[in-house]
């Protein structure tokens, strides 16, 4: 979960988008990770593993590329 957002934010970066991490929005361990104009996702518990599914699930609804996250 952790380095999903490291990850993310290098990734946004690269790209010159916004990227705005707020934990508030979600329930328990979730928060909501928004990237650009309309990429939006919820993340996790931070310290869990993702699954390969979800990541790249996560991914495109952030409007990145896997190719930012080490996928193929």
């Amino acid at each position: 979960g952790s380095e999903f957002l490291r990850k993310a934010r290098r990734a946004a970066k690269s790209k010159k988008l916004i990227c705005n991490w707020v934990p508030s929005h979600g329930k328990g361990s979730h928060g909501t990770l928004y990237v650009g104009a309309n990429g939006k996702t919820t993340v996790q518990n931070l310290t869990r593993e993702i699954s390969t599914g979800t990541l790249r699930a996560m991914i495109e609804q952030l409007e990145l590329g896997a190719e930012d996250f080490g996928l193929r």
